[in-house]
């Protein structure tokens, strides 16, 4: 007997932690704000179930309310969860990026994508003479580079397109959403992006996505001098594959 309702205890807290963490989706995809009524109809749960795990997951700070129709949204913890789970892929990656750069003799780097633009978490300097660097914490365009292009071609495509079109407002650009549609086609179909001089004249680069553990977008991506890119391009496509094989399989 004892056995049998330590079982339904197990299976009841699994359920639980299964209806909170629709919660917490649910929220992720409304950054505006809920009502409970919209969360109980998104999550298809009674209000009254929904408001008893909302108010255990505002005691932990993982939601937070402002008062108001639709007030409740992630709370500050799942910003710092969030943080050290950043770091953590950045700790997950660093070998083998360090083992590509190697391989190569070229930078690497690692990204992220944030709202609008690619974050630089981590990098590994090539060792040729001339060789390319950008500093942590930088913040590259999407459209006009290899992982910012990488990552465009993984995402929703309205999302996509959305970006796209306000990063090209933003920067007075005059593009073809029809035809940059079709090199995300092709990216998806290669599995590589590329930025040939259009983001630093006399750079070009390849970059590769992947998806971490929590749904974010990153990309692993080689700027090369433009002057040695098309005799490095084919052993960079061969090591580049082989290692974003390997991230990805980390976070499957």
């Amino acid at each position: 007997m004892a056995s049998e309702e330590a079982d339904r205890n197990g299976r009841s807290g699994i359920q639980v932690i299964a209806r909170a963490a629709a919660i917490l989706r649910a929220l992720r995809a409304n950054t505006s704000g809920m009502s409970l009524g919209q969360i109980a109809e998104k999550v298809n749960l009674p209000r009254s179930t929904v408001q008893r795990i909302v108010g255990a997951l505002q005691a932990e700070r993982l939601v937070m309310s402002s008062g108001g129709v639709g007030n409740i949204r992630l709370g500050p913890e799942i910003t710092a969860l969030s943080e050290a789970t950043r770091y953590k892929v950045a700790e997950m990656c660093r070998l083998p990026i360090s083992e590509l750069s190697q391989k190569i003799t070229e930078t690497v780097d690692l990204s992220v994508l944030r709202a609008n633009g690619m974050i630089f978490l981590d990098q590994i300097p090539g060792t040729h003479r001339l060789r390319t660097v950008s500093a942590i914490g930088d913040v590259f365009p999407l459209t006009t580079t290899a992982n910012g292009r990488a990552v465009l071609a993984l995402i929703d495509r309205g999302k996509a397109k959305r970006l796209v079109l306000e990063e090209w407002e933003r920067r007075g650009i005059d593009g073809d959403w029809d035809a940059f549609e079709n090199m995300l086609d092709e990216i998806l179909e290669t599995g590589f992006a590329y930025d040939l001089d259009e983001h630093t004249i006399g750079i070009s680069a390849i970059g590769a996505a992947f998806v971490d553990m929590n749904g974010e977008y990153h990309a692993i991506s080689v700027p090369v001098p433009s002057t040695r890119f098309e005799e490095k391009r084919h052993a960079v496509e061969q090591a580049l594959t082989a290692t974003i094989s390997q991230i990805r399989e980390f976070f499957c």
